[in-house]
């Protein structure tokens, strides 16, 4: 069983939370979320911590019971915090612009690459960063792995689109003849 799905989840100030039925919405001064809760867990609100207990005796459920709790954890962090990833363009002639809603990668094709920001994501670019935020974590992820798949990062130059916290392992390129 979860040792993460045990752990009750805190509501801090300012954030309100609600269960109604299998969806659990919870609202603070970053916005509204809300999780639709899969059968065999239940989710019960009680003193201002979100409870996940488990129904069923299936694996399924055992999984979705963990992963309920951290959903509902992330959730809360991101309507009071928010969530932050910063994405880092290396290489001679790699440019990233915003033109309205979509963020345009110039990174060594014949073309740009356009890419629509979701409604969810804020997305700021200073020179060679891409800075993203949003209240859900989810669409976070998602929207920066896309981005990052434009150009990963090769191991020779080290040129592509990495996260900044990302460390990328160099290789030795060929030493030719001697």
């Amino acid at each position: 069983m979860s040792r993460i799905g045990k752990l009750p989840v805190a509501l801090p100030q300012g954030v309100k939370g609600a269960v109604s039925g299998a969806v659990v919405s919870v609202e603070g001064p970053k916005g509204k979320l809300s999780y639709t809760v899969r059968p065999g867990v239940k989710v019960e609100l009680n003193d201002g911590k979100f409870a996940v207990s488990l129904i069923g005796a299936d694996a399924q459920s055992k999984a979705d019971y963990g992963t309920t709790r951290a959903t509902i954890n992330n959730m809360v962090k991101g309507v009071s915090t928010g969530w932050k990833k910063t994405l880092e363009l290396n290489g001679v002639g790699y440019v990233a612009k915003l033109q309205g809603k979509n963020l345009v990668l110039s990174v060594g094709f014949s073309h740009d690459v356009t890419m629509v920001i979701p409604d969810a994501v804020k997305c700021t670019v200073n020179k060679n960063l891409i800075d993203l935020e949003s209240n859900d974590r989810e669409a976070l992820g998602t929207f920066a792995a896309k981005v990052r798949d434009v150009q990963p990062p090769e191991p020779y130059l080290g040129k592509g689109i990495k996260y900044s916290d990302e460390k990328i392992r160099r290789k030795a390129g060929k030493t030719g003849k001697k």
